[in-house]
């Protein structure tokens, strides 16, 4: 639960966490050779769902036009926002500024900046939910292997 909680709240590692509370159970439950099966599925999704995360959205970046630089702004003041605005409000203020502001002064207008601004939302959720779809899987493989294994 708390994975998919640092999922949805990007301060936890999300799916590292799902992925460690497996591993946890598999080492210390008594649930025979199965439990070792579950941990293997569960780590072909949170390898699956980590690579797709980031290669699938990214692509889409390219694809749209947004430099990997007004990223790395959107990244910077993201977390800069996380110490000015309190909880994780911050982080998502930050980085949906930094990217506006940097795409403002590539574009030279604020108006050019709004369509990369809005790219980069849509990938920054896609990559979410993709992460959220492998824990999800993850945490439905360790249900099975609980009940079944």
């Amino acid at each position: 639960m708390v994975g998919i909680v640092g999922i949805i709240v990007p301060v936890l590692p999300g799916l590292v966490l799902c992925w460690l509370s497996v591993l946890g159970w598999a080492i210390f439950a008594d649930a025979g050779w199965g439990k070792w099966l579950v941990l293997g599925i569960a780590t072909v999704w949170a390898v699956l769902g980590t690579v797709v995360k980031f290669t699938w959205p990214g692509k889409q970046l390219k694809e749209s036009g947004v430099p990997t630089t007004t990223i790395l702004v959107g990244v910077v003041l993201g977390i800069v926002g996380m110490f000015v605005i309190p909880v994780v409000v911050g982080l998502f203020v930050g980085f949906i500024l930094g990217v506006f502001l940097a795409e403002a002064q590539r574009a030279k207008s604020f108006s050019g900046a709004w369509p990369s601004t809005v790219a980069a939302l849509k990938a920054t959720g896609l990559s979410m939910l993709i992460e959220l779809m492998a824990a999800f899987a993850i945490a439905l493989t360790f249900t099975a292997g609980a009940l079944f294994a």
